[in-house]
Order: structure tokens, then sequence, then C-alpha cells
């Protein structure tokens, strides 16, 4: 556990060997320090961890009430929606928004949240499925302890915590129920050689989707090999590329059960592109239903994710629990949304 005393300026001057004066020279940015100083200077701070006082700042005009959220991405429309939720419920409350994208890179990710520590958000939300690797949950832990000690919230929305003992607060869907869910739809119109079209091993968002997956295969008796997981990721090119290559080969599946709906639209373009229908030849579904979802060709037949109840529950949360409920999972529910994009295989559809 982080030790709660908060690091103070003449910390860093004893390690640094300097004044304290010299200290707050350095990190205002406001004086000239010669260049081997302020290297000094800013390598005691990382090494002792210090966050600059947001209370003195507040006594400057600083301190406003802040909600960082930090994406993967704004291009998804996944991603897009979160943060709506989460800008319109810090709005709500009179809170400001501020959002920060990594693209998968936990370096910035790091960075980013030191900046919001050090700028005094009250509340920093991390967004998305991610693999849970042993340098994840080290980086977890220490934001969830940082930002504690800070007397800050730390959020994780649409993924676990991978310690139910940290200071964080979970907001998380039942991607397993809902991929269940709309594999069973798949099943039920008759289809029994899906392909999982998007896994990417150790996330925990699609490990989850493909374990609903596994699970509706068996529920419906079907043996194990009968599932058929292509681990390309996310995304409309990879979606298009893997369909792509598996229609080059015989056709061995009569479905496609898309990771999301940007694979699902990768998908539907190299089946068109391979003088197919769907439904007619092919049968796909999606996850998360996207605004686009709808206005596919054909529509697409999707399992509806509450994106963007989902910033808005992370904030809520936070702000009406500021101590946190650490090992509580906020659990938000999916459903399916039928369209066009189903039918029954063809060779069991009536003549």
């Amino acid at each position: 556990m982080a030790d709660k005393a908060r690091v103070t300026i003449r910390e860093v001057a004893e390690r640094a060997g300097v004044s304290v004066a010299t200290v707050s020279r350095v990190l205002s940015g406001n004086y000239p320090v010669p260049p081997a100083t302020r290297a000094r200077v800013l390598r005691a701070a990382r090494a002792l961890d210090y966050v600059a006082n947001a209370h003195a700042r507040a006594l400057v005009g600083g301190g406003r009430k802040m909600v960082a959220v930090v994406l993967r991405q704004v291009t998804s429309p996944f991603y897009a929606q979160v943060a709506e939720g989460v800008e319109a419920e810090a709005a709500a409350n009179g809170w400001l928004c501020l959002v920060g994208t990594t693209g998968g890179d936990p370096q910035r990710e790091m960075d980013f949240v030191q900046l919001m520590r050090e700028e005094g958000a009250r509340v920093v939300i991390l967004v998305g499925g991610v693999v849970e690797d042993d340098a994840y949950r080290e980086r977890v832990a220490h934001y969830a302890h940082a930002l504690d000690a800070a007397g800050a919230r730390l959020v994780l929305c649409g993924r676990p915590s991978p310690d139910p003992e940290l200071p964080a607060l979970v907001v998380v869907f039942d991607n397993e129920a809902g991929a269940l869910a709309v594999t069973s739809h798949l099943l039920s119109a008759g289809h029994r050689r899906i392909v999982f079209l998007g896994g990417l091993p150790g996330n925990t968002a699609l490990d989850a989707r493909v374990a609903g997956y596994r699970a509706a295969l068996a529920a419906h008796g079907l043996p194990p090999e009968a599932a058929h997981v292509v681990d390309c990721g996310l995304g409309r090119a990879a979606g298009h590329r893997a369909m792509a290559e598996l229609l080059k080969g015989e056709r061995e599946f009569t479905a496609v059960f898309a990771g999301d709906d940007m694979v699902a639209a990768g998908a539907l373009r190299a089946i068109a592109d391979a003088g197919l229908r769907v439904p007619d030849d092919v049968s796909v579904v999606g996850y998360n239903d996207i605004p686009l979802a709808e206005d596919f060709n054909p529509p697409l037949t999707t399992v509806r994710t509450p994106a963007e109840e989902l910033g808005r529950s992370a904030v809520r949360l936070a702000l009406r629990d500021p101590d946190g409920t650490a090992g509580t999972d906020h659990v938000l529910g999916t459903h399916i949304v039928v369209r066009g994009s189903v039918s029954p295989p063809p060779s069991e559809r009536t003549p």
C-alpha cells in the first residue's frame, strides 16, 4: 500500500541538493535555471513521485473541478460515445472534462495520468479492454494508490480491476453475456459453423466475448472444436483483411460473429467484394451497436452496449462516492438489436 503522506517540495530540494526556491523555479518554469540543475531537480521529483500541491495552485485560481478520461482513440465510435457520456455527466455537475488518447501506448497513458495528477484532476477514468499482463497490473496499482494519496479517484471503465483491494471504482458491462446471447441468436437461426472474427488473446473485453461465444456453442451441444476464433484484433481494416483471407479458401462457415461493429463493417465489405450477399450467403453479427450499424448494408444485427451510460456512470459513481468502493464492480447490461444481417443458412431454407 502506498504511503498516504504527500512528498513535499523540501524533500525534493534535499534530494537534489538545491534550495527550495530553486526547486520552485524549476517546477514553475517561469525563471531561467542552469540545465544541469534543472535535470537534477526533475530526477529527484520523479524518484520521489512528487506532485505539485493542487491546493496551493487553488489559491491563485487553479484547482478547478476536473474529470479526465483516457481513451485508446477518439476515432472509434464506441470510445467516442463513452467520452460523450463522461463529458455530459461532468457538465451536468458543473465539472470540466479533459480527454486524452494513448493509441495503446502504455507510456502515453502513464504520462497523461501523471499530468492529470499535477493538474489536480479529482477523477481519472481509464476506458476500454486491455491486455492484463504483469506490467499492466503494476501500472494500474501505481495509478490507484498515487491518485488516492492525492485525494483523487481512479475509475476503470469497461475493464476489470487487476486487484479487488485497489482503491479504484469499476464500471463494466457484461461482455460474456452479450456474446452468448448473440451467438445463441445465430444458433437459433440454424447456424452451426460460426466464425468469431476479431480475437485478441489477453484482451479482457475480447476474451470475455470469445468465452460467451464458446459457451453458447457448448450449450447447443456442439463440441469445443466447433469454435473457430480468428485472432485479427479490432477495426475495419482488420476485419476486411481477415474476412478476405477466409473467403480465399473453401467456405466452411455460414455465419460470422464480429468482435465489434467496425470489424463487421470490414467483413461486410470483403463479403461484397467476393460477390457474396449478406445474409443470403453469409450471416453477420457485430458488437456495440455503434450509431452507423443500422445504416450498414444490410442493417447489422448486433449487441447494444451502454457506451454513453458507461461514461455517465463512471462520473456519477466517482462523485457520489468520493471515498470509492474497492472490490465492487458496477455491471451494466447489454441486449441484442435484431436487424437484417441474419437469416437461416442456405441449406436450411424452405424452397
